[in-house]
């Protein structure tokens, strides 16, 4: 079984969690018209003032999509 990676943007400030929860839909308008292959997106809160939205993709996927989205950081992602 292939690896999971998650690709992460991270958002702070009073306004992180709508700006996290915006750059979702900007991530969802991008496999739509790239027609990637992708496991799944969302956002979090991680607190007041830091949030988070990211997309999880296959490690063979990971390299490109880190070198056309930018995330600021990536993890592997384990299934919960």
């Amino acid at each position: 079984m292939e690896k999971k990676i998650k690709l992460i943007w991270d958002f702070r400030g009073p306004a992180a969690l709508k700006i996290a929860e915006h750059h979702e839909i900007h991530l969802k308008e991008f496999i739509v018209m790239e027609n990637v292959d992708v496991i799944t997106t969302g956002f979090t809160s991680i607190s007041d003032m830091h949030s988070i939205a990211y997309m999880v993709v296959n490690q063979s996927n990971m390299i490109a999509m880190r070198d056309r989205l930018k995330p600021h950081r990536g993890e592997i992602y384990v299934e919960e």
